[in-house]
């Protein structure tokens, strides 16, 4: 009987699980190793949502790259048996009137993608809770929505086993490139034909030469209680204040209402305490209560504290580590949208090595988009 080729996989969140779910439909014996029994409340991947949109500025590579996700995200849906993705579309409001906006609205209508602009007249005509105040330019978007992460995780978790995957609690403590390899606590290791590192934030901890691309990034998040069913019709809504803007995710699917802003911390370590600061809450709660009159009266549902991993350019790291290892880093805030395509894409460049060379650089947001 022939011998299937083998993959070790570190990391069990969005990246590591939709590139096991594309392995093993490539023919691979699947091996997952995380510190944390999936979906790992500390993982990067693992909240109530995650957005996806064409609203891209001027990255085209990466608005055209979303046409790719969902069409990969249909696949995962199909294989799951349930769509976990409600579509909300897009709201882009700008104070400033700048770049990121314009850039937005050339790039969506050199590619004919719908989309309408707006004044601030209308914006609080069409959606009755936001203020106007302030906005010089606003893009509404029909197209984009809400992922649902966390049971995306868990969904995911569940299906690669279902496949044969393995799934292995342990904690890494240093990686071997050459033999795709990884040492656990305690010494045992484990291998594989080929390994692919998608460790998220914890990646700079055990490749240095990551560690001076990808910064792990504190950000805080707050959640709140939606106070009328207007909110549950609301879309994402994407805030470029001239004081530092904010985004909100709508309360789809039993979810609460979430705040979080643009910004990236570039501090911290993601097995720092997670608590946020009563400080951080406030922050941003303050950059959304010019466009959200009454938002001191609602509900707090609670904050958390999650980690990026950031590429200053925020450009995905997709690459080789050697004949035998790939890594998967640099997701920032925007790269779970991505997870099925990237994943299916690094299955097929290690099942088919002729197709390795073009991944990076498509990875990365770049206008080479290979066949």
């Amino acid at each position: 009987m022939e011998k299937r080729p083998t993959a070790l996989i570190l990391g069990a969140g969005i990246m590591g699980l939709c590139t096991a779910w594309a392995l093993l439909r490539q023919g691979f014996a699947v091996h997952v190793l995380d510190q944390v029994a999936p979906p790992n409340p500390a993982g990067s991947s693992v909240d109530h949502h995650r957005l996806i949109r064409h609203a891209y500025g001027a990255q085209r590579g990466y608005m055209r790259m979303v046409d790719e996700a969902y069409a990969a995200w249909d696949r995962l849906w199909a294989d799951l048996g349930e769509v976990l993705h409600v579509p909300t579309g897009v709201l882009a409001l700008d104070e400033a009137e700048g770049a990121w906006l314009r850039e937005t609205r050339a790039a969506l209508r050199a590619d004919g993608r719908a989309h309408e602009d707006m004044t601030a007249a209308a914006v609080e005509a069409r959606f009755s809770y936001l203020s106007g105040a302030g906005i010089r330019d606003a893009l509404f978007c029909p197209a984009g929505g809400v992922l649902l992460a966390e049971r995306i995780v868990a969904g995911l978790a569940r299906h690669v086993q279902a496949q044969g995957a393995v799934i292995e609690v342990a904690r890494a403590t240093a990686l071997d490139a050459a033999r795709a390899s990884v040492t656990l606590g305690g010494g045992a290791t484990r291998g594989a034909d080929v390994l692919v590192v998608a460790a998220g934030p914890w990646i700079p901890r055990l490749l240095p030469e990551i560690a001076t691309r990808v910064t792990p990034s504190r950000q805080v998040v707050v959640r709140l209680e939606a106070p009328s069913a207007a909110w549950a019709q609301a879309p994402m809504l994407l805030d470029l204040a001239v004081e530092g803007g904010f985004y909100l995710v709508p309360p789809v699917a039993g979810t609460p209402i979430k705040i979080g802003d643009h910004s990236f911390s570039r501090e911290g370590h993601p097995d720092d305490d997670r608590t946020p600061d009563p400080r951080e809450v406030e922050r941003i709660l303050a950059l959304a209560r010019k466009r959200i009159p009454g938002i001191e009266g609602f509900a707090r549902l609670g904050s958390a504290t999650c980690f990026y991993d950031v590429e200053p350019d925020e450009r995905f790291v997709i690459e080789p580590l050697g004949p035998r290892a790939w890594v998967m880093s640099g997701f920032s805030g925007h790269g779970f949208k991505f997870g099925a395509v990237l994943g299916e894409r690094l299955a097929l460049a290690i099942a088919q090595p002729a197709t390795a060379a073009a991944l990076p650089a498509w990875a990365a947001g770049d206008e080479v988009i290979p066949a």
